[in-house]
């Protein structure tokens, strides 16, 4: 495939950033480069800034209120996005349930759920983790059993879900459920869409090692489900969950975040002195700069390859466990990278101790979007090479596609 742009897709990138400088609001990307927190508002917000543009699903096809774009476009407009700050696009609805829903749900989900999805109706979160079940979701042990009386065909669900992202902002939540056990693993899961406000749902905050509470832990205490809220087939949701991994694993990449990292590492690289000089003009620290580039320059060519293929009606197999394993590390080197960078001053909770009165270069330095938050950047991107099925289950994955092992 030809990797340089087209006149028309050139055209697509300065429309974007058209957009981009005047619809995203400087305060949240001044979060986003700072490595702020973003509050539920600012997430809404943005969500509801690309839906007005049509712009939020921009991987579904247009009858489902996506833009049609092709492969090449999204990526532009992802990268683009990344560079000018704005926040990512809350993944669990848009882009893990949304592509489900088009393949597998029925017409009647379809039409009732992905508007909710667009419009803000509905937050969704994840229910797959379980303690004991993480990258082995085959052994997932929350139980549903099908019942029926006045009220109509139902489940009963039972079971506790964990590191659940952004779950104690949502409302609803798509689970893999055991709904047989006389059967293999694999063949007795089913994928089962539950009403958070549901009685016998419980969360609990799991806190992080930076202090913030990002994720958490879900319980279903005898949780009633009406049947219709079943994706698809009893029993097939193994099947599902795959489709779905597919897309998380080939978004964990990051392409665009590890662009503008990047980009922010080699501002810091030129602010900070080592030895009377810029830090990037260190040998060793150069090296290592210039391999990490190489990667993710590697790793774009990749990702375009990936979503290429997509656009063409595959779905992406094995490329999107080495895209998951790739990115992934190359974001980990980045943060580690920063934090080696700003050496001394990248302790968690310094900010809350330094005395930068006069000191010119070390206020430079803290004033170059992400150096603040090197730490807590650092150590909140160790998880990435865990989540969506840990990188050593996907070279099971890569081995098994591909060597047939």
């Amino acid at each position: 495939m030809d990797l340089q742009f087209t006149p028309q897709e050139q055209a697509f990138r300065s429309k974007v950033v058209e957009f981009l400088a005047q619809k995203l609001p400087t305060r949240l990307s001044d979060k986003v480069h700072n490595g702020t927190h973003l509050s539920r508002d600012d997430m809404v917000e943005w969500h509801a800034v690309l839906n007005a543009e049509g712009w939020l699903a921009n991987h579904w096809p247009r009858d489902y209120g996506g833009p049609g774009w092709t492969a090449i476009e999204r990526f532009i407009f992802e990268n683009e996005c990344a560079l000018a700050g704005a926040p990512r696009i809350v993944p669990f609805g848009v882009n893990m349930l949304g592509p489900v829903l088009i393949k597998y749900g029925s017409e009647t989900q379809k039409r009732y759920w992905l508007p909710r999805i667009l419009d803000g109706s509905d937050w969704w979160c994840q229910g797959y983790s379980e303690p004991g079940s993480g990258s082995d979701l085959a052994s997932v042990r929350t139980s549903a059993v099908r019942g029926h009386d006045a009220q109509g065909d139902h489940y009963i669900v039972n079971g506790q879900k964990t590191w659940t992202t952004l779950g104690h902002y949502a409302n609803m939540i798509f689970c893999l459920v055991r709904t047989a056990t006389d059967v293999r693993a694999q063949e007795g899961i089913s994928f089962l869409l539950i009403d958070m406000n549901s009685p016998g749902v419980e969360i609990r905050p799991i806190i992080t090692l930076d202090g913030a509470h990002e994720v958490n832990e879900v319980f279903l205490t005898d949780v009633r489900v009406p049947a219709e809220n079943l994706v698809g087939e009893e029993n097939k949701g193994w099947t599902y969950a795959k489709y779905l991994l597919t897309y998380e694993r080939t978004n964990i990449a990051g392409v665009g975040f590890s662009v503008a990292a990047l980009e922010r590492l080699r501002a810091i690289a030129q602010t900070q002195r080592r030895n009377g000089k810029p830090l990037s003009e260190d040998p060793a620290f150069a090296a290592r700069f210039a391999r990490v580039e190489i990667d993710l320059e590697n790793m774009k060519t990749t990702n375009l390859r990936v979503l290429a293929a997509v656009a063409g009606g595959g779905v992406p197999g094995a490329e999107s466990s080495m895209l998951k394993i790739r990115g992934t590390e190359i974001r980990q080197e980045i943060t580690a990278l920063t934090r080696r960078a700003m050496g001394q001053y990248a302790q968690p909770l310094f900010e809350q101790s330094r005395d930068v009165d006069g000191d010119a270069a070390l206020e430079a330095l803290l004033a170059t979007p992400g150096a603040a938050t090197a730490a807590t950047s650092y150590f909140n991107n160790r998880k990435l090479s865990i989540f969506g099925g840990s990188n050593e289950i996907q070279k099971n994955i890569i081995s098994k596609m591909i060597l047939g092992l």
